[in-house]
């Protein structure tokens, strides 16, 4: 159970480099220590970059330290909030990691430029339905004028796990509506998030744009959450409780992501993730290029290119369970890991995904407020 908790805290990146170096232990794997905090300067520090805990290891930049002699000055944030915040107040880097879903915001308050993409070879390699996701690249009509804001990393999943020897009628017919279904009354987990649950109950009710609902979708959305409440086992902030929960028989079903799944089937529980006929969530991250960065630009694009490498996608997919942005690494990892992660056919996935919105600040305020509500029985 204590590896179950670390690879948790990596995933939802709040683990410490003493997780990461213990995770890593855990796996079989040697890990080069590096710390969080910016140290003094040394061979490869030319330049800071700002990513979430639990990414600032070696293993994702090879090729930066055969060529710089070690890794960047790495600083690390623990979510997107707190990076843009940070940000904002006027902490300077050269390169930062945030989700797709704040890219708008960083880019509204002036805080990055475009890449120059004739430095950046992999971007041909790039999974199209990632590269050509809204606002990575702007064309020159637009208020921004022409570029490439974003260069896409990692990616995954939120959707639904469940024992498949207890909730057989949905085997063959996955749907979030589960998570809504009174038979398992008690035996139900979501994500206290509401995107893990309001974006959820949109699906449900078949709003057209959960990111954005008309006034009677969002209160069909209210009505289904009310009546999710009421069925709910808990609602969860921490993924460990969801896997023990599936473990134990507790749960039967619960809002997850792809590691969970891939722990709780190494541990030989019968579950599933499922791929909802209403939909499956998709999440993706990836590096901007900060304005006026403090280091050297050269070695910017160093790192950005070492981070594309096929080489670290592998071991990206292969430790961390998610998918990486670079096609060729999937060529490296095999079929069978790729199976069990759910991930051996991206294209699907991002056929059927629905990528994670960024929500206009009124939109979000009034999702917030409804979903405190319903918690608290209102």
């Amino acid at each position: 159970m204590e590896r179950l908790k670390l690879f948790d805290r990596i995933a939802q990146g709040k683990a410490s480099r003493r997780d990461i170096t213990k995770a890593l232990g855990l796996a079989g794997l040697a890990a080069v220590t590096s710390p969080l905090l910016p140290r003094p300067a040394r061979a490869g520090d030319e330049l800071t970059y700002f990513t979430w805990n639990g990414y600032n290891i070696p293993e994702f930049h090879p090729g930066y330290i055969e060529k710089h002699g070690s890794s960047p000055n790495m600083v690390v944030f623990g979510e997107d909030e707190e990076a843009l915040t940070k940000a904002r107040a006027g902490f300077r880097a050269d390169l930062a990691h945030p989700c797709k879903v704040t890219l708008g915001r960083w880019r509204d308050a002036g805080l990055i430029e475009p890449f120059d993409m004739s430095r950046i070879p992999a971007w041909a390699d790039i999974w199209d339905e990632l590269k050509n996701a809204d606002g990575v690249t702007t064309d020159a009509g637009s208020k921004y004028g022409a570029g490439t804001w974003y260069i896409p990393w990692e990616w995954g999943n939120a959707s639904v796990v469940y024992r498949t020897d207890v909730a057989t009628e949905y085997n063959n017919n996955h749907s979030w509506e589960i998570l809504f279904d009174e038979k398992y009354k008690g035996r139900l987990a979501q994500y206290d998030s509401v995107d893990g649950a309001v974006l959820v109950a949109g699906l449900v009710a078949h709003a057209k744009d959960p990111f954005n609902m008309t006034d009677d979708e969002f209160k069909q959305s209210k009505a289904l959450l009310e009546k999710q409440r009421d069925l709910l086992r808990f609602w969860w902030t921490d993924q460990t409780t969801v896997e023990q929960g599936i473990t134990s028989g507790e749960l039967v079903a619960a809002y997850c992501w792809n590691d969970a799944v891939v722990r709780l089937k190494k541990a030989g529980v019968p579950v599933e993730y499922m791929k909802p006929k209403e939909g499956i969530f998709t999440w993706f991250c990836g590096l901007v290029k900060c304005k006026n960065g403090p280091g050297d630009v050269n070695a910017a694009y160093d790192l950005v290119n070492a981070m594309l490498e096929p080489r670290v996608g592998k071991y990206l997919i292969e430790n961390f369970g998610y998918g990486h942005s670079n096609k060729k690494s999937f060529e490296l990892v095999d079929q069978a890991t790729l199976e069990g992660l759910g991930i051996r056919q991206p294209e699907d996935l991002f056929k059927t995904g629905i990528f994670f919105a960024e929500m206009d600040n009124d939109v979000r305020q009034k999702y917030i407020a409804m979903f405190e509500q319903v918690k608290a029985g209102g």
